[in-house]
């Protein structure tokens, strides 16, 4: 049975709460973070700013990746300028298109031949990754975020999808593949076992996960076990 500690993908705690942030990020595991403002207004978040400033006053040297959230292009490069110079570690991330579903290509394109460290974010497709990698700067860092939960959400397996957006990238050494919208432990493991280099998992499945993970089946059985006859008693069930 393997544990966290035995996979070589890296492993992103995805947030906005900053405790949890600031506990995750003193984690060696933990080998970055992301955030979106989703995310973020779950929190209780109003002013980003704010937040993104007093958080990268503790994480410095870990990525740390933060989105625009405008959605007119004018703006949004303006805003991913904004956040680009808060910090070498941050990551901007762009959707692939705005709620028209006008294509960021051509901002994405701009912002990485500026040397802009890239998170592309909301990716479901196959040409959506080749949209992006002829758009990506080979000699800037970037990251491509490809939402494998939400493909297995659809009822398609993402591993196959997974598998060629990874060779759709391979002539880019700077761009690393992300498996984003993680919803159970066993997906970290698939992301690793098809040679994603990212995976980014929300707190509670990362606690789960270091709680679980490799964890003996038959213990496990035995825990269920108790745990009905636990629950049984307290709730002093008779026939």
């Amino acid at each position: 049975m393997r544990t966290l500690k035995d996979l070589t993908i890296k492993i992103f705690a995805d947030g906005a709460d900053k405790a949890g942030m600031l506990q995750l990020n003193a984690n060696p595991l933990i080998q970055g973070l992301t955030t979106n403002p989703t995310l973020m207004r779950k929190a209780g978040l109003t002013d980003f700013e704010a937040f993104a400033r007093d958080i990268l006053q503790t994480i410095t040297v870990k990525p740390l990746s933060l989105e625009v959230f405008s959605d007119e292009f004018s703006e949004m490069k303006r805003q991913a300028l904004k956040i680009n110079g808060w910090g070498k570690n941050v990551y901007v991330k762009i959707p692939i298109t705005n709620t028209r579903q006008e294509s960021s290509l051509p901002l994405i394109k701009e912002l990485a031949h500026e040397g802009v460290k890239l998170n592309v974010t909301a990716i479901l497709t196959l040409e959506q990754v080749s949209g992006v990698a002829a758009a990506l700067n080979p000699r800037a860092p970037a990251v491509v975020s490809v939402f494998a939960g939400r493909i297995a959400d659809t009822g398609v397996d993402p591993v196959a999808i997974m598998t060629q957006s990874k060779t759709i990238l391979k002539d880019l050494p700077r761009a690393e593949l992300l498996w984003a919208s993680v919803r159970e432990v066993l997906n970290i493991f698939q992301a690793n076992d098809c040679g994603t280099h990212i995976v980014t998992v929300p707190h509670d499945i990362l606690g789960k996960s270091m709680k679980m993970a490799g964890m003996d089946l038959a213990e496990l059985s035995l825990d269920t076990v108790k745990m009905f006859a636990s629950d049984a008693q307290a709730a002093g069930f008779t026939l």
